[in-house]
């Protein structure tokens, strides 16, 4: 996943950025309101965790921004107020859910995944193609019952194809959601990450499972 951090208070900024990325999620993140607004406007996002009290644009407005302008990303909300009327402005706001702090970092991680299994209509954590069985939720993939042992950006790009198993996936779409906007767009980069992710599956007894479409994309199959 691609994830949007917005968060003015550093400590707790860096420590979930920090967190996400080692979970295997590519994330941006700000401490202002104004910054995360032409961040989230002009790139596509999983999940946004969004704090209500950053400086610049309130975290309120920077949602109804994004909603206004026909966003949809599942949003989580951070404030330390907890009360009743802070929770229901929120969720008025446009907030898919709603987190007080402080919280746990596996907290924040558990609901995110929570919101973006609910936005692609999926019930379970677990996908499964062919001899293929991923658990999102535990980041586990297996062939036949055996566990891949994947780098987080292996993870990253089998999850994309999985979740759109059967349809063709173009490189921009794999580089919006798996590498965060530090790194420099390169084409090359992805085709080196899926070919190590070919071979391994190749290992376990899932040769011909990604597929490529020439001058389209990935296509995950049923090998």
């Amino acid at each position: 996943m691609r994830l949007l951090v917005v968060e003015d208070y550093a400590p707790l900024r860096e420590a979930l950025v920090a967190y996400l990325r080692e979970e295997g999620h590519a994330v941006d993140a700000s401490g202002d309101g104004e910054e995360a607004w032409w961040m989230a406007k002009d790139a596509v996002y999983d999940a946004i965790v969004l704090d209500r009290q950053v400086p610049g644009v309130s975290g309120d407005e920077l949602l109804r921004r994004l909603r206004d302008a026909g966003r949809r990303d599942p949003v989580l909300m951070l404030t330390a107020r907890g009360d009743v009327p802070d929770r229901i402005a929120g969720l008025e706001a446009g907030a898919d859910d709603y987190v007080v702090k402080p919280t746990s970092l596996p907290e924040i991680h558990a609901r995110l995944k929570a919101l973006v299994r609910r936005a692609a209509g999926r019930a379970s954590d677990v996908l499964e193609i062919g001899p293929l069985r991923l658990d999102t939720g535990r980041r586990l993939a297996l062939v036949d019952g055996r566990p891949l042992d994947l780098t987080a950006k292996e993870w990253s790009l089998l999850e994309q194809l999985a979740k759109h198993t059967g349809a063709v996936v173009s490189r921009e779409q794999l580089w919006e959601h798996c590498y965060d906007m530090n790194e420099e767009p390169n084409p090359n980069r992805i085709e080196v990450h899926l070919a190590n992710l070919r071979r391994k599956l190749t290992a376990a007894g899932a040769d011909g499972l990604i597929q490529t479409r020439r001058g389209l994309g990935y296509t995950l199959a049923m090998a």
